[in-house]
């Protein structure tokens, strides 16, 4: 029943109705499209009274550009033809003005079925349209922001890690069009290891449980290069908090791992140039010490080719060749430590006894002009550190001392009880005459490659390494200093309650099995001579040669029950040598030799006892009995 057809009861309530209704603009159309009814919400929308537009043609809200295509004529005739007809345009209120509006067009028809009229209902959707615009406008923009990034990939995932889309940074990266990677799992990114490992599973899984993962690793361009990249990968939640894909970030940081590699390497290379200027320091000292030591080796020698020389004459004389060669042994291995990097190897020493002993050397390289001295105040000064690390840093102190001291002093390195985070410490003070240093120097010494000398006078680096050495110790550097008075660099360092290495019993001579047969290689002539008398004395039958190739010969013409080898030979070397006996004799066992340091000739891949020159009886029985053992009970595991 239409609103024509009610009674007038009835359509006076359907009219208090339709005027409730304010925020839709509720009328009614004749069969030609003019105005029949009014409603509150139509005068509110546009601004027209009932008795200002009922009557006039419907199209006088629309705009010139749809009456000229005849918009409202189609819309009754499509409304009337399919039974409805929607839209969203603009249309013009009474004053001129523009609004946005959702417009509904339906046919009214008579209980006959007869189209006698249309209902319209129209709504200011202005503000949504704003909104909405505003929103895709917003989305434009960051569209053009993440497109324009070109140093960074930044792209999305789905929930199983597919990519969905592609910017034009991860284009530049990778080397992948959109429509090349786009629906591809985004592990094609990855290295074969990684994929096997399973990386690309575990990083969605950490992103999701943790809301973030991040990591550097390599990843693959579509050339199949690889490049160092920093990966961030973020879970996407909708209002819902439903998981609904990853935000991906992904930075080329190649370039950067490369300066930080070569900035190592350059630290490393300064490091070792440091070293050799300590050498450059050592040289007339150490020298002048051999020179010392090999007097007295000399003189001994000499006294004991005497005939009617006294045996307690001759045991003195003895022991001072020993102690003489184990000096010499000590200076030999500062300078390798010095010339070669080396591993941390710690070892309890007392700070008094080493420092005093160092400190023989030391002035060597400080000069007549500087007068040195060594005290030590300390109850007890034992602590766990690397020697020659100490050392470095004792040198780097000295060296640091005497430039302060152009025209000569007095340094004084003492030893006194002190704490380090409450625990009981040994300090090391190191005291100057020198020049002194401002607080802003002060400030920065211990900074790497801060240096107050002229350019090619210094590193930068030798209060670094102090403050590196008493870190890496458990301990810490201080430096305290007054222009024109001097400076005192302290070193503390934890004590601990162990037995320095030099003080431990020292172990008696091994007994080895009788009549063994060694097979001995050593090029050098004098060793090779006091080596087959060392091995004769100690029981064994030698066979000596004087290199590789030889020792090769003679082990196909008999059998031996180990093979002792120097290692620095011409041609083959001992570790060549060694290992084609390990093909050839797997069960013959092999001793090495050598004067250099066990760093050096690489003691971590050499998969062979060796043992130090120099050697003595004691030394050199352990080493034997301790490779027949292990060898015995090689044989032994394999016949089980």
């Amino acid at each position: 029943m239409t609103p024509s057809h009610m009674p007038e009861a009835a359509e006076a309530k359907f009219q208090l109705l339709v005027d409730a209704v304010t925020d839709y603009a509720l009328y009614m159309l004749d069969l030609d499209g003019r105005v029949a009814t009014w409603n509150c919400g139509a005068r509110k929308a546009k601004g027209y009274t009932a008795e200002e537009i009922v009557g006039r043609h419907f199209s006088c809200f629309f705009t010139a550009e749809d009456r000229a295509s005849e918009l409202p004529q189609r819309a009754l005739r499509l409304a009337a033809e399919e039974g409805r007809f929607e839209a969203e345009g603009w249309r013009i209120r009474k004053d001129g003005s523009l609004f946005f509006a959702n417009s509904i067009i339906e046919p009214i028809r008579d209980a006959a079925g007869k189209l006698i009229g249309y209902a319209k209902i129209s709504r200011d959707i202005t503000k949504k349209r704003e909104r909405e615009q505003a929103l895709f406008q917003a989305e434009q923009r960051f569209r053009l922001l993440v497109q324009g990034v070109k140093d960074c990939a930044i792209y999305m995932l789905d929930t199983q890690g597919v990519i969905t889309n592609w910017n034009t940074g991860a284009q530049a990266i990778k080397g992948y069009d959109a429509n090349e990677v786009v629906g591809k799992h985004f592990s094609i990114f990855y290295t074969e290891e990684d994929r096997i490992a399973g990386a690309p599973g575990k990083a969605l899984a950490i992103a999701l449980a943790e809301g973030k993962y991040e990591t550097d690793a390599w990843r693959i361009r579509k050339d199949g290069s690889r490049f160092w990249a920093n990966v961030l990968l973020d879970p996407i939640h909708d209002e819902n908090g439903r998981h609904v894909g990853f935000a991906k970030i992904t930075r080329d940081v190649t370039e950067k791992r490369m300066a930080q590699e070569q900035l190592e390497e350059t630290r490393s290379a300064l490091l070792q140039a440091q070293k050799l200027q300590a050498i450059g320091e050592l040289t007339g000292g150490v020298a002048h010490d051999f020179n010392n030591l090999l007097t007295v080796i000399s003189g001994a020698a000499e006294m004991l080719r005497k005939p009617d020389l006294p045996e307690e004459k001759r045991v003195r004389y003895v022991d001072n060749i020993a102690t003489t060669v184990e000096r010499a042994s000590t200076l030999t291995s500062h300078l390798l430590a010095f010339s070669r990097r080396r591993a941390i190897r710690p070892e309890v020493i007392d700070l008094n006894i080493h420092l005093d002993a160092w400190g023989d050397v030391l002035s060597r390289s400080l000069g007549s002009a500087v007068t040195l001295s060594v005290k030590a105040a300390a109850a007890k000064a034992c602590v766990e550190v690397d020697p020659t690390e100490l050392e470095t840093a004792i040198l780097n102190a000295a060296v640091n001392a005497r430039d302060a001291m152009p025209k000569g002093g007095a340094l004084l390195i003492e030893t006194r009880d002190t704490a380090y985070e409450g625990r009981p410490a040994v300090a090391i003070d190191i005291t100057d005459t020198g020049s002194g240093m401002s607080a802003e120097t002060i400030a920065r010494v211990f900074e790497p490659f801060f240096t107050t000398k002229p350019v090619g006078e210094g590193t930068g680096l030798g209060l670094s390494q102090i403050h590196g050495f008493a870190a890496q110790a458990g301990g810490a550097a201080e430096i305290h200093s007054r222009i024109d008075i001097g400076t005192t660099l302290t070193i503390i360092l934890p004590k601990v309650d162990k037995t320095p290495a030099a003080n431990q019993p020292r172990g008696e001579l091994v007994a080895i099995p009788s009549g063994i047969c060694v097979l001995l290689v050593e090029d050098n002539m004098q060793v090779l001579q006091f080596a087959e008398q060392l091995l004769q004395d100690l029981g064994c039958t030698v066979v000596c040669a004087s290199n590789a190739a030889q020792a090769l010969v003679l082990l196909q013409e008999r059998s031996f029950d180990l093979v002792f080898t120097d290692i620095v030979m011409p041609g083959l070397s001992g570790i060549d040598l060694a290992r084609q006996l390990h093909i050839r004799a797997p069960d013959l066992p092999v001793l090495l030799a050598t004067g250099y340091s066990k760093q050096l000739i690489g003691e971590d891949v050499v998969p062979f006892p060796v043992l130090l020159k120099p050697y003595g009886a004691e030394t050199l029985s352990s080493a034997i009995q301790q490779l027949l053992t292990a060898q015995r009970g090689s044989r032994s595991s394999r016949s089980s």
